[in-house]
């Protein structure tokens, strides 16, 4: 029997992250912008982010996240057969970063995609590395979420500046006799996308904007509301699928974004605070690598152990969503 078919689970091997040296701390920010770190942590639950340095890019956060994940994995990047990036600040238009990662990793001839979901980059991209996995197609899959958004903030607008930092996750999936991604659940409404976009892009053109460029505008309350409900949405939607109840989750791993945001997520599930993956503080909205640099965090400190049930979650400008359930 091909081993590809005898093998219908795929399973999470390894992880890794990686965050740019440079910190830009809510104090740094009082002297850029008209704010201050008690409203920045009081609104948003974030301390300080992470800024990519001049000649920095994407793809050189993806490789450092990737790396560490093969090593926790034991791989080599030659047992790689597909690859696959979530971000939404590609190094170029195109060639994808993916296609970019992939030479570097000397991992030239397997498939390589880029996926654009916004913040849910990573669980789209998940998403489809497990359906390669369960279909045959692959055996062993790199899913990266890897974002420098910062070259895309107005640092004149405090409603977003304070926000979004730079960085870069990853995990190594496998195929396994034995469950690990349980069910994968994405949605998209592009009805919501003037809520959080931007307003330029290659046939709209570049410079629409003053300066040129490319900057986030976000309506802030409107996105919390729409975040809370459909996340709501979806945990329902993921438990329901796997005839799970509430407590039959041992960690919540949700997108990044807003610490009151992730509150209301964990009260849905009638979660405590030990029971939730919190990293933003530490690096901020860094859209679809946040996913992934909390799984990482959380497994590497020991926090998660194998054999736990793990729910990943995100939203994202599109408007985007999306779940992952996972026994890890």
């Amino acid at each position: 029997m091909d081993r590809r078919r005898a093998l219908i689970y795929s399973r999470i091997s390894g992880t890794g992250s990686f965050l740019p040296e440079k910190v830009l701390s809510n104090r740094d920010l009082e002297s850029m912008v008209d704010t201050s770190d008690e409203w920045i942590v009081t609104r948003t639950g974030i301390k300080e982010r992470h800024i990519v340095a001049e000649g920095q890019t994407t793809c050189d956060l993806a490789e450092q996240a990737a790396l560490r994940a093969l090593d926790a994995a034991g791989l080599k990047p030659s047992e790689i057969d597909f690859l696959i990036v979530g971000t939404t600040t590609p190094d170029l238009v195109f060639p994808s970063t993916a296609c970019l990662l992939q030479h570097r990793l000397g991992m030239d001839g397997i498939s390589a995609m880029d996926v654009n979901a916004a913040c849910s980059g990573f669980i789209y991209a998940l998403a489809v590395a497990d359906k390669f996995i369960k279909t045959g197609d692959s055996v062993k899959a790199l899913v990266i979420g890897a974002e420098t958004l910062t070259r895309m903030v107005d640092w004149n607008d405090r409603s977003t500046a304070v926000l979004f930092g730079d960085g870069a996750g990853a995990a190594v999936i496998e195929a396994s006799d034995q469950p690990g991604i349980l069910s994968t659940h994405i949605h998209a409404s592009g009805g919501h996308a003037d809520l959080l976009c931007t307003e330029v892009g290659v046939s709209k053109g570049f410079k629409a904007e003053p300066g040129g460029g490319v900057k986030v505008r976000m309506k802030g309350s409107e996105v919390f509301k729409v975040a809370v409900r459909t996340l709501g949405q979806i945990v329902d939607e993921t438990l329901a699928k796997n005839n799970m109840t509430k407590k039959d989750i041992d960690w919540l791993i949700p997108h990044q974004a807003n610490l009151r945001i992730i509150k209301a997520t964990a009260k849905k599930l009638n979660m405590p605070e030990d029971r939730v993956i919190v990293t933003v503080h530490k690096h901020g909205n860094t859209s679809s690598a946040s996913v992934p640099l909390a799984l990482d965090g959380a497994i590497r400190s020991g926090r998660i152990q194998r054999g736990e049930t793990l729910l990943l979650e995100a939203f994202g400008g599109g408007f985007t969503w999306g779940s992952a359930l996972i026994k890890y």
